[in-house]
């Protein structure tokens, strides 16, 4: 059911997503209290979740975005070499193409709906964008233009992509092969991968030393060589 307030009609569910809303970027807001340079990226984990849930409820708020401007294909693949006077509908266009020659094909493209910020993606940053959002969040109200929505729901997807690149595993070992190895503190610097110091020590041991004996797969049988001959009888 719609209100209406001086000839406004304020879209249905509004209000309580927009409550839903300010609740979850206060839990946010919380969190990244507790945060600072060098954190775990496991720390960042629950932040990415919550602002992922938060980009929804945004997004339901904002109208509904289309990227062509065509009202058949409104979220359709966008048209990067469209002509003058054309629309940006890569649909449209193609068959427009079909009709009419001496109009080159255009290139195959796609086209994320929402804005993701380029690196470097710190702790800062991803203050920087909660705090715009809550700015506007909490400035807003459910008569607000929709425009106004959009900008949230934009600015919450920049942080959510921020926070899930911090929570990723860092490489810490400097290994390119397992950067999310543990570090032997023993290995020389740049060297302290713990998978490829332990491949390293298996190539140098001595002749004579104990061997690991292979992983064997499920189902399969180990062949096992006897030092000695089995006795007769038995």
């Amino acid at each position: 059911m719609e209100s209406r307030r001086g000839g406004y009609s304020v879209p249905a569910g509004r209000p309580y997503a927009l409550s839903e809303l300010r609740g979850k970027l206060g839990s946010v807001g919380d969190q990244i209290g507790d945060l600072y340079d060098g954190s775990h990226p496991l720390e960042y984990e629950p932040i990415a979740d919550t602002l992922y849930v938060a980009f929804k409820t945004a997004a339901d708020l904002a109208p509904v975005k289309s990227y062509t401007g065509c009202e058949v294909h409104p979220n359709g693949a966008i048209d990067p070499e469209a002509p003058a006077g054309w629309g940006r509908c890569l649909l449209c266009n193609d068959r427009r193409r079909r009709g009419e020659r001496g109009v080159p094909a255009p290139a195959e493209q796609r086209r994320l709906g929402y804005p993701v910020p380029d690196p470097p993606y710190t702790l800062d940053v991803l203050k920087a964008y909660v705090q715009q959002v809550n700015d506007r969040a909490f400035a807003v109200t459910v008569s607000s233009p929709g425009e106004e929505f959009v900008e949230i729901a934009d600015t919450l997807h920049r942080a959510f992509i921020v926070a899930r690149e911090l929570s990723r595993p860092r490489n810490a070992s400097g290994c390119s092969e397992h950067p999310g190895s543990p570090i032997d503190p023993t290995a020389p610097p740049g060297e302290g991968c713990l998978f490829c110091v332990g491949r390293r020590r298996q190539r140098q041991r001595p002749p004579g030393a104990p061997q690991m004996l292979p992983q064997v797969r499920r189902g399969e049988r180990r062949t096992i060589q006897r030092r000695f001959e089995r006795p007769p009888g038995l």
